[in-house]
């Protein structure tokens, strides 16, 4: 599958997702929130980056306050569009420690991303947003690569948990090698796991 027919897979997802009335797309938010919290990954970190939601994106707000009132630490992205990359910062509310920054997404503010940066190698679970999933961990992000790079050289150990609403998820994902996959994907519906699959594809790449 080329170029255009993932652009194509992405876009059809997306429109899929943004036709979800507001109410709808909330409840089912924290269905995955109760979801994500389950899982042994999640339970067991010390340290979770969690993105903040953005547009018809699944929500994150109960999910992220869950976290917090568990007496974990919390990192959120900071999109650095120079070098293509993200950075995590430890924040403690996101009320108050937050704006919209790149693309109008929810950053922490540039002070505390100064003073309160975390190392990416000390972070336990990744939670990741996306256009489209499989049940294999396959991912479909929004075209900028930036959390396929987090994901493959600053935190390359952390588990990774995919959120999405069981309309974004797909047969099969075209994924290309720079694409990386998940190990949970957690729906409204249900947790795939995915783990297997994702070692497989590492065990084929090292080859």
């Amino acid at each position: 599958m080329n170029h255009e027919e993932r652009s194509t897979m992405r876009r059809q997802t997306l429109a899929r997702r943004d036709s979800m009335p507001l109410h709808e797309r909330a409840g089912k938010s924290l269905s995955i929130s109760s979801r994500v919290m389950a899982i042994p990954e999640i339970t067991d970190a010390g340290t979770i980056l969690v993105y903040m939601h953005f547009r018809s994106e699944v929500q994150t707000t109960e999910l992220i306050n869950r976290i917090l009132a568990a007496g974990k630490y919390l990192a959120i992205p900071r999109t650095l569009p120079a070098t293509l990359q993200l950075a995590a910062v430890g924040i403690t509310d996101p009320d108050t420690q937050t704006a919209p920054g790149y693309r109008g997404i929810p950053e922490p503010l540039p002070l505390l991303a100064k003073q309160a940066s975390c190392d990416p190698q000390i972070i336990d679970a990744v939670v990741v947003p996306g256009s489209v999933f499989d049940r294999f961990g396959g991912r479909l992000g929004y075209g900028g690569g930036f959390y396929d790079r987090f994901l493959a050289t600053a935190a390359p150990g952390a588990a990774r948990v995919g959120l999405a609403f069981e309309l974004q998820m797909v047969d099969r994902v075209p994924v290309e090698p720079h694409d990386q996959l998940m190990d949970f994907v957690v729906t409204e519906e249900n947790i795939y796991h995915c783990r297997r699959n994702r070692h497989a594809q590492n065990s084929r790449l090292s080859r």
